[in-house]
């Protein structure tokens, strides 16, 4: 046992040289996981579990929404969404001062509710709202952080593909899941515009007040803003009363931001098909990553990793909450070097048999949903943080005007609310549970 248990470390050690390396993380695992299996038990009995391990990870039904959801967010991308969103926000907020920022955070909010990506939600949001911003003559650092950190919104307001896999990994419930996420989402954006409202407090010159509309145009664009709201209302609040599963919940979806793209006459055919080929490209990346992780988990467990990790840390005689803490600052860290679902597939299986041996009160299901938030917050920090810090290269390579480290700079208030949100939910497991409870999942 301790030999595989090395041999296990070592394969680790191997993993982790790749991803530096810059080799996709999908191969990555698939070759670890593949020569860790062959290594420990025989390269006979791989080839017999790859005859079947494909088809055991994609026929999972759960996993069948991940593309639904990834069309509908594609389609929404197409057909204007943002834009209706954040010209219905702005006529609300903009007039405020720090008001076109705030614009930009509820649209990418809003936009997030029916996309489920936050690459697409930061860089849609940033082709829409940037301009604005730039015409007020708001702070570089300041617009583009706003947007940078907008755009982290995508992966925690349901729909989230991401959501999707750590309840798959950990055999969660999706509905609650979906549930738990919810309030934790309209935190971060009540912290968020807090944080703008604050920061032009401090700075008057970095956030000017936009123009007040006309009450005219105060309704149009609200008016315009009612199609999403009822895509929202349908798809999540179809899932959360039972009308519907994750699944055909998403096919909705699919089906109502299509007719909303026809009848406003901004899908086109051509439109259609690109969608569709971005979501097999989005899907294919995902399900080869989703069976390298697999394969990378068989030679874990079998290597005894994981359950090293969790008698480590059950004997290492720190209370519950220093180990929960620990963890999510690797998550940060790790966070800083691969993208979000990479990381929630590589971690959450070392993770987790650790956080499930502890005692913090909660019961088992309980324990498994309020993790997985906990965990994909601080999996968004990774998408502003450097080195990595995507949804930061995908604004910048918008702005040429702004340096990279004024979006860095301007993205650092904004960590620092998503710290006070982390602080808050794990002080408080009520604020992800209650809802789930009050719908009687839990």
């Amino acid at each position: 046992m301790e030999e595989n248990l090395i041999v296990g470390l070592v394969g680790l050690a191997a993993l982790i040289t790749l991803i530096v390396i810059r080799l996709p993380i999908a191969y990555s695992m698939i070759v670890v996981g593949a020569v860790g299996v062959g290594f420990l038990n025989g390269f006979d009995i791989l080839l017999a579990q790859l005859k079947d391990l494909a088809w055991a990870q994609f026929s999972i039904y759960d996993l069948s929404v991940v593309p639904m959801f990834v069309l509908m967010g594609n389609i929404a991308t197409r057909v204007g969404l943002s834009s209706d969103l954040f010209r219905a926000a702005n006529a609300w907020l903009g007039h405020l001062r720090g008001g076109v920022a705030m614009a930009a955070i509820a649209a990418c909010a809003g936009f997030g509710s029916v996309c489920g990506s936050s690459l697409a939600t930061a860089s849609t949001m940033g082709q829409v709202a940037l301009p604005e911003l730039k015409r007020y003559k708001y702070a570089g650092s300041l617009a583009t952080g706003t947007l940078a950190a907008g755009g982290v919104l995508g992966i925690l307001i349901p729909p989230s593909i991401v959501l999707v896999i750590y309840a798959v990994i950990v055999e969660a419930n999706i509905v609650t899941m979906f549930m738990a996420a919810f309030l934790p989402g309209i935190l971060a954006v009540i912290l968020f515009l807090l944080t703008i409202a604050l920061y032009v407090r401090l700075r008057p010159d970095a956030g000017p007040r936009g123009s007040a509309v006309s009450r005219e145009e105060l309704l149009s664009a609200t008016m315009a803003m009612v199609p999403v709201l009822i895509i929202f209302g349908l798809v999540i609040g179809g899932i959360y009363f039972g009308f519907f599963n994750p699944t055909p919940a998403a096919a909705v979806g699919v089906f109502l931001v299509a007719l909303y793209g026809l009848l406003r006459r901004k899908l086109s055919f051509g439109g259609f098909r690109y969608a569709l080929l971005e979501t097999a490209k989005t899907t294919g990346m995902i399900y080869l990553i989703l069976l390298g992780a697999e394969l990378l988990k068989i030679f874990m467990a079998r290597g005894g990793v994981p359950q090293a990790a969790a008698e480590l840390m059950a004997n290492s005689g720190l209370p519950p909450y220093s180990i929960l803490v620990l963890l999510l600052i690797a998550l940060i860290i790790l966070g800083c070097l691969m993208d979000s679902l990479s990381m929630i597939l590589l971690a959450i299986p070392f993770f987790w048999p650790v956080i499930s041996e502890l005692d913090f009160g909660l019961g088992p299901e309980e324990l498994k949903i309020w993790f997985g938030i906990l965990a994909l917050i601080v999996v968004e920090l990774g998408l502003i943080t450097p080195p990595v810090g995507m949804n930061v290269f995908i604004i910048s390579s918008m702005d040429k005007e702004t340096p990279m480290k004024e979006t860095f700079k301007g993205v650092a208030p904004f960590f620092m609310a998503e710290i006070i949100r982390v602080s808050l939910l794990v002080a408080f497991p009520a604020i992800s549970l209650w809802l789930p409870r009050f719908f009687g999942n839990l």
